[in-house]
């Protein structure tokens, strides 16, 4: 990896082109961000006794089976054993829930779930329930490859997500692009600057020390190029997700994965 500094990613502007190719990254070039980890690190995510995240695994285990709402229901009560009924289900998310017709996100859908097949009360962004569950449902996907769909209602989706990566943010002025296009297998300072693949999430962080949404790591690159964070549920964000999925496509589910 080659070293540079926050002068040289504000250098790399003038250089960087307006019209970026749909997919900027060659499928044959795609790598995960496990692919930058440390030894250390990705031995810890792939050991199931090790990985820290596994105590919300075990705990949206349990929760599975919990009844909730005023109908009594648990997520079991309708899809059983999540071991089968939830395999390649996480790969394929954000995706148009037939019903509403909106684009969700995996935790938008297990809300909905909730509000509207259990009678239970939507879990709120980043609590340690609806954290449990959406990684409890994403590891049964775990080695699968991501496949998102981009056509027909979604389309407009991924268009505005697509936009909104390549769009220049905040007081920097950097779209997600100059980071994880133009200039990933670099570093920046001590950290290594990673292709932004979201294959890992929900995932435990190190600098958080817990378990976070690809909504909250979102947040966090927006944050630090001094820009606007929406709040979690913004359909930006979920927008967003669709590209950075579609942009994965052909990657494994790590889920849950372990960052720095």
């Amino acid at each position: 990896m080659k070293p540079v500094g926050a002068a040289w990613v504000l250098a790399a502007l003038a250089a960087f082109g307006a019209h970026a190719q749909e997919r900027g990254i060659p499928l044959d070039r795609l790598r995960s961000g496990s692919a930058f980890l440390s030894r250390d690190l990705l031995e810890m995510q792939q050991d199931d006794l090790a990985n820290p995240a596994m105590l919300w695994a075990e705990n949206g285990a349990k929760l599975w089976r919990e009844p909730a709402g005023r109908r009594g229901r648990s997520c079991a009560s309708c899809h059983q054993d999540a071991e089968t009924s939830m395999r390649g289900v996480a790969a394929r998310y954000p995706r148009i829930d037939p019903a509403s017709g909106k684009l969700l996100d995996l935790e938008a859908r297990i809300n909905r779930c909730r509000t509207e097949h259990m009678g239970a009360a939507p879990l709120r962004h980043e609590s340690n329930e609806l954290l449990s569950l959406a990684v409890h449902v994403a590891r049964q996907s775990r080695g699968l490859p991501i496949e998102v769909a981009i056509d027909g209602p979604a389309r407009a989706h991924f268009d505005a997500g697509r936009a909104y990566y390549y769009e220049r943010h905040g007081q920097m002025n950097l779209s997600c692009a100059h980071c994880h296009e133009a200039s990933w297998d670099k570093r920046l300072y001590s950290e290594a600057i990673t292709q932004g693949q979201p294959n890992a999430y929900p995932a435990y962080r190190l600098e958080w020390q817990t378990l976070g949404s690809l909504q909250r790591r979102l947040r966090a690159c927006l944050s630090g190029v001094r820009a606007e964070m929406l709040p979690y549920g913004s359909q930006r964000y979920v927008d967003l997700e669709l590209f950075l999925a579609w942009r994965a496509q052909g990657l494994p589910v790590e889920a849950p994965g372990v960052r720095r």
